[in-house]
This record gives structure tokens, C-alpha cells and sequence, in this order.
């Protein structure tokens, strides 16, 4: 059996390419477990099938005008586009779809921990970390800030790490170039805006 074949490369760029771009542009979206790679031919040939339903008009138009022969220009950029962008936009339009407000009720959020969920806002806040042994380190989670994504273990980098009284930020520490927390010490985290 020839893996090279013509042929078969074809059929395995068609069937597989475009699905495999959905894929992995749904898990930069969406952070989520390492997926099997045995599971992820099947998913990778649903999500191609999935884009050739919704874009089959297209490719239907193309074979009717015979653009391969009077028009190459557009026949491969309507292949280029069905194979390699609209899967891109097949992953935004599931995550859009998984995102409305009207199917939040029905079904689970696509974002798998609250810890992705607020720091994947990337919003600015100023926090307040309460540790297991009752310490509390406060700081400024900005846009030189970084939260670790699931599935890895949770870590915190603050970019400027501040003295807190209570619930009051007090002074920025002194020379310091920020702080980094491991889940594993934090008992509770304070926003504030």
C-alpha cells in the first residue's frame, strides 16, 4: 500500500486537512484536555464532513461553472478557502455557537475551570491572593501578567507585586520585577478593578 499515491494523498488532504485546522483553532479558543490522536483522525474527518455540508453550494458552483478548466485562478481559491479558511471559521462559529447566552442553559460551558474563565477575559484587575497559611500577597494582573490554561497545573504571574493592608493596597514593593503563585497555595483570589 502506497501512502503516496496521488490518490489517496488527495482523499487524505480533503478528509482531513480541514478538520484538523478546525481542531486546533477551536483549542487555542478553548483550552480542554491533550487530545488522543486516535480520536482526533475521527473528530478531524467529522468536523471536514461538517465543513463540506455547509460549504458544498460552493463546490457545487465550481464543478457547474467548471472553474478548473475556464477559471483555475478562482477554482483554487475556492479549494484553498473551503480547505484551509473556513475551518477556520468553522471553530469561531462553534465557539460563538457554544458561547450564546441562549444555549448557556442547555448545555455546559465550553471553558473547562473558572480559572480559565476569568483570566481568559484578559481583563485588568488588581488582585488580592489569600495563601493557605493566611498571608496575602496583592498585585496587578495586566498585560504583562500570564495565568497558566488548563490542562496544566494553575500558576500565577503578577507583573507588579503591591504591600496590602486588609483589603487596601497599600505600595508597590520595592524593586520588585513581580510575583508568580502556584495554585496550590491559594485558598482565595480577590478582583477588583
Amino acid at each position: 500500500m502506497d501512502i503516496w499515491n496521488t490518490d489517496k494523498l488527495i482523499l487524505f488532504v480533503a478528509f482531513f486537512v480541514p478538520g484538523f485546522i478546525a481542531l486546533k483553532v477551536y483549542d487555542l479558543l478553548v483550552p480542554g484536555e491533550v487530545r488522543n490522536p486516535s480520536q482526533s483522525i475521527i473528530e478531524a474527518v467529522a468536523y471536514s464532513c461538517i465543513n463540506y455540508a455547509l460549504f458544498s453550494w460552493l463546490l457545487l458552483l465550481d464543478i457547474k461553472l467548471n472553474l478548473a478548466s475556464n477559471h483555475p485562478t478562482w477554482h483554487g481559491i475556492i479549494i484553498f478557502l473551503v480547505l484551509f479558511i473556513f475551518p477556520i471559521g468553522l471553530a469561531f462559529g462553534y465557539w460563538n455557537l457554544r458561547n450564546a447566552n441562549i444555549l448557556k442553559k442547555y448545555s455546559r460551558h465550553p471553558i473547562p475551570k473558572p480559572w480559565d474563565y476569568i483570566f481568559g477575559k484578559q481583563m485588568s484587575y488588581w488582585i488580592i491572593i489569600e495563601l493557605i497559611d493566611n498571608n496575602k500577597i496583592g498585585g496587578i494582573y495586566d498585560t504583562n501578567s500570564f495565568a497558566s490554561s488548563f490542562p496544566f497545573n494553575e500558576q500565577l504571574y503578577l507583573q507588579e507585586e503591591w504591600e496590602v493592608d486588609g483589603h487596601q493596597f497599600v505600595k508597590p514593593i520595592e524593586r520588585s520585577s513581580g510575583i508568580l503563585v502556584s495554585a496550590k497555595d491559594i485558598k482565595s483570589i480577590r478582583f477588583y478593578e
